[in-house]
């Protein structure tokens, strides 16, 4: 027997609950199901955030939040100009979720557990009788003659009139919009650490410079911000958000390639000044007693002499000019050669998707087909991390409840 809804929604993810949640707030007249494959949903928000779920970004701007967006920078801007930061930050707020801005302004419910917001989630969808069926993978879908959609699942068959995909970075379902006609950017993962093996980093794992510039040797691929050295090799925002911007570039290379450090975002000449000051002022001191620069901790800044072959229990009048100007170099230009990546803990995003030019950001609607929608990591959008994947999840949902329910 086949089920008619007036509104299906393929997956249960941020984006469908949200989709799902603001239709039937705007109009309760209508039927609205949600089809998710796997045995539970809102699985990225239970985890996002370290389980704290990181649900938004402090970024009040439109132009400057389309900043943090590789991919999807100038088509979020007017959708951000209905649908904001501050929005879904009201939205939360006004279902009994408090939020909290941190000092690096992501978003955090205040409770600092994931649950507060998919309770919400759950919640909102039960009141409203939103139908959430689980362990209902799509096996099909395509339009009917009489304009309605089918949709096949590993259960039942459901026809629609308005159909919504936030299935993720789902290959079966990008294949399926394939056969459609739609284009599809193959898929990369972003989000990811640099996997580096170097002596300079062994044994440091948990290690953090706060202002570190980091660059792809070769490239136009630049970034700042903290630095953190893992069992892997380096991660910290700064490497994640090069690691986004770069996810095509990184990915043709195969994930080979030469980074750039510069540990202290300056130039050589201001390191060595900084250095010859040292050996100044502190000249009977030993060398590695302290770090001279207030960002190196004393067991990097150990590491530092080590790999620069410099004895460290010399005295700082001991230092040869030489030496300095070794260390200077390796504190403001380390090269390391990057072979492979790691995904940045369980939090897996992808750039890639289908094509933006395709989208009627509008609506989040299909160009090509009537009535069939897309909102989150469906389409080829992805952001750095701190919020912004996820506000763009609520802004579509709601954009598509705009565009179905009023």
């Amino acid at each position: 027997m086949t089920r008619h809804y007036h509104v299906l929604i393929v997956g249960g993810g941020a984006a469908g609950f949200f989709a799902a949640i603001n239709i039937k707030e705007k109009n309760r007249d209508l039927s609205v199901c949600i089809l998710e494959k796997g045995k539970e949903v809102l699985q990225k928000v239970k985890i996002s955030g370290g389980g704290r779920c990181n649900l938004t970004h402090a970024c009040f701007d439109p132009r400057e939040l389309t900043q943090f967006y590789p991919r999807g920078k100038r088509e979020l801007l007017g959708p951000f100009h209905q649908f904001m930061t501050g929005d879904t930050m009201e939205w939360f707020e006004s279902r009994g979720v408090p939020l909290k801005i941190e000092r690096d302004n992501r978003v955090f419910p205040k409770s600092n557990q994931s649950k507060s917001i998919v309770d919400c989630l759950l919640n909102s969808a039960d009141l409203l009788g939103v139908d959430v069926n689980k362990s209902e993978g799509v096996s099909d879908f395509h339009k009917l003659e009489n304009g309605l959609w089918e949709i096949v699942t590993s259960q039942h068959k459901y026809t629609c009139d308005k159909l919504i995909v936030t299935a993720g970075s789902s290959k079966l379902i990008w294949k399926l919009l394939v056969d459609m006609g739609h284009k599809v950017i193959a898929p990369v993962p972003s989000l990811f650490t640099f996997n580096i093996k170097d002596p300079l980093l062994e044994e440091l794992p948990g290690v953090a410079v706060q202002n570190v510039e980091v660059h792809v040797k070769d490239t136009k691929l630049k970034s700042t911000g903290p630095l953190l050295i893992t069992h892997w090799g380096i991660s910290g925002p700064a490497v994640l958000k090069l690691s986004a911007f770069g996810a095509i570039l990184l990915a043709d290379k195969e994930y080979q390639y030469q980074v750039v450090v510069n540990w202290l975002s300056c130039n050589k000449q201001q390191a060595l000044e900084v250095l010859f000051n040292a050996k100044k002022t502190d000249a009977k001191s030993i060398v590695e007693k302290r770090s001279p620069f207030g960002s190196i901790s004393k067991r990097l800044w150990s590491r530092f002499l080590s790999v620069c072959d410099v004895n460290s229990q010399i005295k700082w009048a001991d230092v040869s000019n030489k030496e300095l100007e070794l260390i200077a170099e390796k504190l403001t230009a380390t090269v390391f050669h990057a072979q492979g990546k790691s995904t940045f803990k369980d939090e897996f995003v992808t750039a890639g998707g289908v094509d933006l030019k395709e989208i009627n950001f509008k609506r989040f609607e299909s160009k090509s087909h009537e009535n069939l929608f897309f909102a989150g990591e469906i389409l080829n959008i992805d952001a750095v991390t701190g919020g912004f994947n996820f506000q763009n999840a609520w802004t579509g949902g709601w954009i598509i409840s705009e565009a179905i329910a009023t």
